[in-house]
C-alpha cells in the first residue's frame, strides 16, 4: 500500500496562487491512479483533479482553467498548481492513491483563502 503526505497548504488571498504536493512512499507510485479531493467545512469531500497512472488529467467544473494537477514519478510525487484563487476554494485538500479499487488518503491539508 501507499503512503501519502501532503504540503503547501496556507493562507492566501483572494486571487492568488498556492502549489500543494504529495509525497508517496511505500509502494510503486507509478501504478497508481492519483487525485486530489477538498473538503469544506459543514461539506462533503469532493474531487478537485485527477491523474490517471497514465497521465491523463481530469478537473471539476469550478476549478477548470485554475487549477493543474500534475505528477512526477520519479520523484514520487503529486502536485497540485492553484492560481487565481477564490475563498470558496477553502477547504481541507486530500491526496488519493486509486489501484485495484482500493483508495489511499493522506492526512489533508489546509487551504485558505482570505483577505
Amino acid at each position: 500500500q501507499v503512503q501519502l503526505v501532503e504540503s503547501g497548504g496556507g493562507l492566501v488571498q483572494p486571487g492568488g496562487s498556492l502549489s500543494l504536493s504529495c509525497a508517496a512512499s511505500g509502494s510503486i507510485f507509478r501504478l497508481y491512479n492519483m487525485a486530489w479531493y477538498r473538503q469544506a467545512p459543514g461539506k462533503q469531500r469532493e474531487l478537485v483533479a485527477r491523474i490517471s497512472n497514465g497521465g491523463v488529467t481530469d478537473y471539476a467544473d469550478s476549478v477548470k482553467g485554475r487549477f493543474t494537477i500534475s505528477r512526477d514519478n520519479a520523484k514520487n510525487a503529486l502536485y497540485l498548481q492553484m492560481t487565481f484563487l477564490k475563498p470558496e476554494d477553502t477547504a481541507v485538500y486530500y491526496c488519493n492513491g486509486n489501484r485495484a479499487g482500493w483508495d489511499y488518503w493522506g492526512q489533508g491539508t489546509q487551504v485558505t483563502v482570505s483577505s
